[in-house]
């Protein structure tokens, strides 16, 4: 249960730091968590209700990061193709799982790969 718990925090605090960029909103299509910015995903938060394991999918462009989020407990490419496109699964209930500050950093950069450039000099400005 302590897992679950810290999954929860960490999957809250991620959640909150998403929807604190810049132009970003909560969506709920396919009945699960999008944060979107300018219309497009750039991190599906899935569901917090215990239907399914707590993880995020974030999409990661930088070879160096998105080789180190594969290496998080039971991390893996994201389906329905795409995980060709760089997005990674990332549960967040096994031991091990990444700290919420290194997902931040994660959804810091997927939204820097999908926000508009003025969005992102907004974000640079803070």
């Amino acid at each position: 249960m302590a897992v679950a718990a810290s999954a929860l925090r960490k999957w809250e605090k991620v959640r909150g730091f998403a929807l604190g960029l810049p132009g970003a909103a909560e969506e709920f299509p396919w009945g699960e968590s999008v944060a979107k910015v300018n219309k497009k995903v750039f991190v599906f938060l899935g569901v917090d209700d215990g239907s399914h394991p707590l993880g995020v999918t974030v999409k990661l462009t930088d070879d160096t990061a998105h080789a180190h989020a594969l290496t998080a407990p039971g991390a893996e490419p994201a389906g329905y193709g795409l995980g060709k496109s760089g997005w990674v699964s990332i549960p967040l209930e096994l031991r091990g799982a990444p700290s919420a500050e290194l997902l931040c950093d994660w959804v810091e950069e997927s939204y820097r790969t999908i926000a508009p450039k003025r969005l992102i000099a907004d974000l640079d400005a803070r």
